[in-house]
């Protein structure tokens, strides 16, 4: 292009009319393919998409997603509702799932729940008003309403951090229920006589509640005449204090536990730093497990034995499906066990 059409644009920069046209010219390109570059870059060469990308750098194009919306009744955004946003572990997950889908062109925009299915459903019917053109879940036990109007949406969905043999669509998780059963069996082969399960189950958390059905389960067919213990709180939230403070309540209730089986590594981590201040030998006087593998359980000394979850990957391989899907393309299958294993540290 002419230095006259360059000064033309340039001055169109502060009024926000740069149109696809102009980066077009600038990229040496037609629109269509600037178009395609920025609906599905996977589909264009890398050398083309690069010179688009840097058209739109140097022409600070800004694209108009309404007026493409409705041109390709595709809006490029993929819904995901997780319980919590403050939450690293799903944060993990939401990174894997964005990073694929930002390779094909598409965004995600986020709502949480709190652990609320009423929430849920406002969040998920909320976010439909916005027309996304799939949902990724985290949780597969949903309100009638939420499977309604997912299923009368006719998009893509795909549930993670959980199993079951009746997903809304498709799914990507891992048995949580199967994973402490694994912990228990663990704790029988290391020779602990008398675990307890402690956690965390407030409404709405599901995961967590199966667990403990895991450590239920495990606990019938490992211990078998060992009446299972278990100490639950409803409300405390996720963190270390609340960890602090379920030790505390375990040790008054089940003085001779020899090892606590908690719902999750926060939890976990507080009650072993607890015991180091209160003088309880980990694990010679009292054993601790976790679940979730947090990065803080590798650091902590001695190490948390914990439940290790896939957490990127789930979001990656749910992105993978979700873009076939939008594709038109046939996943190789609709239901994806990405399983657990358990990382044997120093705390039990």
């Amino acid at each position: 292009m002419n230095d006259t059409d360059k000064r033309q644009i340039r001055r169109r920069f502060g009024t926000n009319s740069v149109t696809m046209a102009d980066v077009a010219r600038v990229a040496g390109v037609s629109a269509q393919t600037v178009s395609r570059v920025l609906r599905e870059p996977d589909g264009c060469s890398p050398q083309t998409v690069e010179r688009v990308r840097e058209a739109i750098r140097s022409t600070q194009y800004v694209q108009n997603h309404a007026a493409s919306h409705l041109a390709s009744n595709r809006s490029m955004t993929v819904a995901a509702v997780i319980p919590q946003i403050a939450a690293s572990i799903f944060a993990e997950t939401l990174q894997g799932l964005s990073n694929v889908l930002l390779q094909a062109g598409y965004q995600v925009i986020i709502g949480h729940t709190d652990y609320s299915h009423e929430r849920e459903e406002a969040v998920v019917r909320n976010l439909l008003g916005r027309r996304p053109d799939a949902f990724f879940l985290v949780g597969t036990h949903h309100t009638d309403a939420v499977r309604d109007m997912l299923v009368r949406a006719a998009i893509p969905v795909v549930e993670s951090w959980a199993w079951t043999d009746a997903p809304i669509d498709q799914l990507v998780g891992f048995s949580n229920q199967a994973a402490l059963a694994e912990a228990v069996a663990y704790a029988r082969r290391r020779g602990y006589a008398r675990p307890t399960f402690v956690g965390s189950l407030r409404a709405g958390d599901d995961r967590a509640r199966e667990r403990m059905d895991g450590y239920l389960a495990g606990m019938a067919q490992h211990y078998p005449g060992f009446a299972p213990r278990t100490v639950v709180a409803d409300e405390l939230p996720y963190t270390m204090a609340s960890g602090r403070a379920l030790l505390d309540i375990a040790r008054a209730r089940h003085p001779d536990s020899d090892l606590l089986l908690f719902s999750s590594d926060l939890l976990a981590a507080g009650a072993l730093l607890a015991c180091q201040r209160q003088g309880i030998a980990v694990p010679q006087a009292l054993a601790v497990m976790g679940f979730g593998d947090y990065e803080v359980a590798s650091e902590l000394n001695p190490g948390l034995t914990t439940i290790a979850v896939p957490t990127v990957r789930m979001g990656e391989e749910a992105a993978r499906i979700l873009v076939r899907r939008l594709r038109n393309e046939t996943p190789d299958t609709r239901t994806l066990d990405l399983g657990f294993e358990l990382v044997a540290r120093g705390s039990a």
